[in-house]
């Protein structure tokens, strides 16, 4: 059955993955970000594509009413765009802390505030919350990124009970290590936020890590993998809540799962030494 779906943070990696998974599957796809001629090939696709910042909640606005307005409904949103930043706890400035739960929790619970009436009265609808394998776990100098995750799970745990009686699905799906530029910046921001600091040597040993793991020497899944996955719970007559994929993905959470904390700390911090 054709759906209409928004996929935020469309213009690369995940989203740009999904917007054009769910056309070719036959979808009508609106894909939203900030960096719009990005996003040409979603409109070479069929796709349409409107320009959008998360921080902007006049463009959340805009963005919802004008496809209701277009399609008459909107059946499926996918809240993928989001922003990471690295750096010790005690260097990060607040603000910038702030800004991380604005894009990654604040908008994505927008988002939802605004499909919600329409699905309620349409009697279905699917809400997809990208999260990350950092919803569960945590790794050190990256603890507002890992907080902002954290949250958008427990956020979505209960939103799903409180939309399930009106057959609304929520699902999250927790990514691995996928090859995309969404951490180009870790080497760079480890080292002007917290590589001067008390926590210089560690931020330089993941740093060094980061440059040697990510980006094209990355192992990662494609964010097609991600994407397939998205359309698959989209798809489902009962999609499961959680969907974990990629790379590393079912390792990692399955060790957050069973190991003491401790171990779990010696574990990632004494990894690639």
């Amino acid at each position: 059955m054709e759906k209409v779906v928004l996929v935020t943070g469309a213009s690369a990696g995940i989203g740009k993955a999904t917007a054009l998974e769910f056309l070719a599957a036959g979808h009508i796809v609106y894909g939203a970000a900030r960096r719009v001629p990005k996003m040409d090939d979603i409109s070479a696709a069929g796709g349409h594509v409107l320009a959008i910042d998360a921080r902007r909640p006049e463009d959340l606005e805009r963005v919802v009413s004008t496809i209701i307005e277009e399609q008459g409904r909107l059946d499926v949103l996918i809240n993928n765009a989001g922003s990471v930043l690295h750096g010790a706890a005690e260097d990060i400035p607040l603000d910038l802390a702030r800004d991380q739960f604005e894009v990654n929790v604040f908008a994505p619970a927008r988002l939802a505030q605004l499909v919600l009436p329409q699905m309620r009265e349409h009697g279905s609808g699917t809400i997809v919350n990208v999260s990350s394998i950092g919803g569960e776990i945590a790794l050190p100098l990256g603890c507002w990124y890992y907080a902002t995750k954290h949250a958008l799970e427990a956020y979505s745990d209960s939103l799903r009970m409180e939309v399930e009686p009106f057959g609304i699905d929520v699902v999250i799906i927790q990514p691995g290590i996928i090859k995309t530029d969404f951490e180009d910046r870790t080497a760079q921001d480890l080292r002007e936020i917290s590589g001067t600091t008390a926590y210089g040597e560690m931020a330089e040993a993941m740093a060094v890590r980061a440059e040697a793991q990510l980006g094209e020497n990355s192992q990662g899944s494609d964010p097609s993998v991600v994407a397939a996955t998205i359309r698959e719970a989209v798809e489902a007559d009962k999609p499961e809540t959680r969907y974990a994929v990629g790379w590393m993905a079912d390792k990692l959470l399955e060790l957050g799962r069973t190991l003491p904390d401790r171990e779990f700390d010696k574990l990632v911090t004494s990894a690639g030494k």
